[in-house]
């Protein structure tokens, strides 16, 4: 009786989640009639084998959370005689990288290869740690994904998680936050949970297309009556379809053109994205199986971090967003800002959800500017030429 309303509710929800379908799916039907699904899977295969991104790795740890999930890292070390003086003089003009670590946090469904481009720019520069959240990427599951008696998915745990990692990655020395969307979140979790440490040893932040909280009030780009009645239906969806996990994951790739245009359009603003960079961001999301974006996405509407902001008030703040994000609305990046008079506010033209992907540049130059601001440059620095 329980299973049968379960799928009962996911059929009246799915009403409710073709309205947030409708113009994704509306230029996939238009796309079908010119391109033969057999032509689309091998253009994806295609993609796939010849896609540059994602490839980056570094030297692998493992650090153990709490409730003892294996949470996998990343790190790039300084290259101190690497031929790379004339990327260091883009980013950092005539001064050396000082000893601080970066570390990236990213996003919901997403996993550290997000961060592909600014990787690949701060590679050798400057100390980098790249890690999975938990359940994501080479991460371990965790134990709210076992069965209906774990702890459920909390932004507050990630913020543990993301201790942990600090800990067995970068013990010691300064460090630079830089968190994308759920990212963002854990980095705010971490401060309102470790006070002194924000204040002993970061001196630098990031937040990039994140939100302090009132996610429950973003409308997807949907009319009113759509956002209303996806809301009501869809944490009651998301656990029946993760109780029915392999039978989804089925159903995800049969569907996996429509899966595309709406990746596409909450990934992306402008309409010249490169299709190898669409793909990457597909994967990602992809992989991602439906039991863990169940698991995680009640945590959302619980987030509420405005007060932990001020731990960040006398440090360097970049506040970044893409000017038609529909996940988290760049309204969520200015209230930030509005919070922290002094951080540096950039709302990037023409972009979405997955800026750093998007306009690589943009973020990366910031990202720069962010660790000048944060003292990683020292003032003595020396110019390297080639």
């Amino acid at each position: 009786m329980g299973e049968s309303s379960s799928w009962r509710r996911a059929g009246f929800a799915g009403a409710a989640i073709g309205v947030l379908a409708a113009g994704a799916a509306a230029g996939v039907a238009v796309e079908r009639l010119t391109v033969g699904r057999s032509v689309r899977q091998k253009a994806r295969l295609a993609l796939d084998a010849a896609g540059p991104y994602g490839g980056l790795r570094g030297a692998p740890g493992r650090a153990r959370a709490e409730d003892g999930t294996v949470l996998y890292y990343e790190v790039d070390e300084v290259e101190p005689n690497a031929p790379s003086a004339g990327r260091r003089r883009r980013l950092f003009g005539r001064k050396e990288p000082a000893p601080v670590t970066v570390v990236f946090s990213h996003g919901y469904c997403l996993n550290q290869d997000s961060w592909h481009f600014q990787r690949a720019a701060l590679r050798g520069l400057v100390r980098t740690v790249h890690w999975d959240q938990r359940s994501h990427g080479r991460s371990g599951e965790g134990a709210s994904q076992t069965g209906p008696d774990g702890v459920p998915v909390s932004i507050d745990g990630l913020g543990r998680d993301l201790k942990a990692v600090l800990d067995a990655a970068a013990p010691e020395g300064p460090l630079v936050l830089v968190g994308h969307s759920m990212g963002g979140m854990t980095v705010m979790a971490l401060a309102a949970q470790y006070p002194e440490l924000i204040r002993d040893r970061v001196v630098g932040v990031a937040l990039v297309g994140t939100s302090a909280g009132q996610l429950g009030e973003v409308s997807y780009g949907l009319p009113l009556a759509g956002v209303n009645a996806v809301r009501r239906v869809l944490p009651g969806v998301l656990r029946a379809l993760g109780s029915q996990a392999e039978l989804v994951e089925r159903g995800r790739r049969a569907t996996a053109d429509l899966f595309a245009g709406l990746i596409k359009k909450y990934s992306f603003a402008s309409k010249d994205v490169d299709p190898a960079v669409a793909r990457f961001a597909e994967r990602m999301i992809e992989s991602t199986p439906i039991d863990v974006v169940a698991a995680f996405y009640p945590a959302f509407a619980e987030h509420d971090k405005a007060a932990a902001l001020a731990a960040f008030e006398e440090l360097p703040v970049l506040a970044l967003a893409g000017d038609n994000d529909l996940v988290t609305p760049s309204s969520h990046t200015e209230a930030i800002a509005g919070l922290l008079p002094d951080a540096e506010l950039v709302i990037v033209p023409d972009a979405g959800h997955l800026v750093m992907l998007e306009h690589p540049e943009a973020v990366t130059d910031r990202l720069a500017d962010l660790l000048v601001r944060a003292g990683a440059v020292p003032a003595g620095g020396t110019l390297h030429r080639d």
